[in-house]
Parts: structure tokens; sequence; C-alpha cells
């Protein structure tokens, strides 16, 4: 166990070592971020606040932007501040800690999409029963087995990283911890982990993204037999989910349907799930949904008077 603290503390190169380019990319993300946080908190408090978005769908959706904007956090301060920095650093803790609350925001987020892909199918096609079937115990039940299962995904990558050990060299590629940068820096040997990884990332990414793509094909389906009115509002929602989940998940399987290894792509792929996803999420939901863009003028004209 001694030699595993040979390194206490990783060096990471982020997204360009051009001073005048790491100027520019903090201007960026800066305003990346803090359009995230805007966009995202103000989804959260309008679902909260307004009484007309109390159906399953917003309750979801508002959890979902309380994710996005919490994930997103992770990585976008630390990624900001070291633009301002020539020699940018993160603990082994740190590093470790980001990796977990990462992992836990991104598994409980993959789910909540699948929760919220059930909440249409039963809006759509069990219209009758969908109160009843998705009453506020359930799902409160379905959002509590997001948690859990991102909670338990989370815990594996920590598992898998805890107990290796970091001889040197320290420095990663990447603007933050991810997986297998550090398998790359681990001085062992990593192939099963590495399968592992994929297991764990990328056959359950897969597997999900390709169950959504059904589900949505299903309810799609199903809107033939559905008034013009109503095709038109489900092809709205329908549409704006399906946007979230191909942004989400094909940068995801891209990085971890694959033998294990680290490419120079992957970075600027981590930036596009972790920056810029979150980001144009609330963008997404509110422009192709009238109930939100109403409820949100309502909610902040009521608060001028």
């Amino acid at each position: 166990m001694e030699h595993r603290y040979n390194v206490t503390e990783f060096i990471l190169l982020g997204l360009t070592q051009s001073p005048q380019g790491q100027k520019i990319l903090f201007a960026v993300f800066l305003l990346i971020y803090i359009a995230t946080m805007v966009g995202n908190l103000l989804i959260v408090v309008t679902v909260l606040v307004s009484p007309t978005l109390d159906a399953p769908m917003y309750f979801f959706l508002g959890y979902l932007s309380f994710m996005d904007a919490v994930y997103t956090t992770t990585v976008a301060p630390n990624m900001i501040k070291d633009l301002l920095y020539e020699k940018k650093t993160i603990s082994l803790q740190a590093c470790l800690t980001q990796l977990f609350v990462e992992h836990l925001f991104g598994g409980a987020e993959i789910l909540l999409l699948v929760v919220m892909a059930y909440d249409r199918y039963v809006a759509i096609c069990k219209p009758l029963h969908y109160m009843t079937i998705m009453n506020q115990r359930v799902c409160v039940l379905l959002l509590l087995l997001a948690w859990v299962g991102g909670f338990l995904h989370a815990v594996a990558h920590l598992l898998f990283v805890y107990n290796l050990p970091f001889c040197g060299p320290n420095v990663i590629d990447h603007f933050g911890c991810d997986m297998y940068p550090l398998l790359k820096l681990a001085c062992t040997d990593t192939y099963v982990i590495g399968l592992s990884v994929i297991a764990n990332d990328g056959a359950i990414c897969m597997i999900i993204f390709l169950l959504l793509l059904i589900s949505y094909g299903v309810i799609l389906h199903t809107l033939k037999n559905v008034s013009q009115e109503g095709r038109h509002k489900a092809l709205s929602t329908c549409g704006s989910h399906i946007t979230v989940v191909v942004l989400f998940f094909v940068p995801c399987i891209f990085m971890y349907v694959r033998p294990p290894s680290t490419l120079p792509i992957d970075k600027y792929l981590a930036v596009f799930y972790t920056v810029f996803t979150p980001m144009l999420n609330p963008l997404i939901y509110t422009l192709r949904n009238a109930e939100i863009k109403i409820a949100m003028k309502k909610c902040w004209s009521s608060r001028r008077k």
C-alpha cells in the first residue's frame, strides 16, 4: 500500500497549452457555465413554484435540470479556474472525489432519462390510466431508483481506482479525472479493470440507448391513432427527449464502447457532454415546450409586480 501514495497529485494538461487559447477558452467556458446554471436553475424554480407544472413529466424535468447543474459543476469550475494558471494540478483525493461525483450524477441522469421515456410511453400509449400509473408515490420511487443506480455506478468506479498504485508519471492529458486516463497512469496491469469499465459504462450506455430508441419508436408508432393536436404536442415533447438522449449518449458510447485506451479526442468529447449538453438541455426543453414557456412568463412577470 505504500507505493500507492508515491503520487499525491496529478498534473492536468487541459485543453490547450497556448496562453492565448486559454484566455479565449476561459471567457467562452465562463459564459457557458453561467448560462448553464441560470438556464437549469430557472427550470428548477419554475417547476417548483408553478401550479400548472404539476404533471410527472415536469417533476422529472426539474430533477434533470438539477442534475445537469450539479453534474457540470463537478467539472466546469475547476476547468475554468485552471485556464488561468500555467500549471494545473489536482490532488489524488480531489481527483477521486471528482470521479465519484461525476459518475454519481451522470449515472443517475442516464437512469432518469429512462424514467422520462417510460413516463412518455404511459402518457401516450395508456392515457386513460396515466395518473393512476404515474402517481406521486411511483414518481418518487422511480426517482429514488435513479439515484440508487447512479450511486452504485459511482461506487463501482471508485472501487476500481481506489486501490490502484500510482507511482509515476503523474501527467494526465485531460482537464479532469476520468477512468481511462487514470488507468493509463497506474503502475500495474489494468486489463481486467478496463474490461469492467467497458461493462459498467460502455455496455450499459449502449443497451440503455438502444432501449430508449426502441421505446420512442413504439411511442411514435402509437401516435398514428392520436388526434392531430395531440400528435403535434407529443411529437414536440418526444422530440426534445430524443434530442437530449442523443446528445448525452452518443459521446459516451464513443468513449466507452471500445477497448480501454485514451485518445486525443476524448477530452473534447468530455467537454461536449459535461459542459455543452447541460447548457443545451434547458434550451431544448423550453424552446419546444409551450407550457414551460408560459409558466416561466407567468412566474417571472408576477414576481416583478
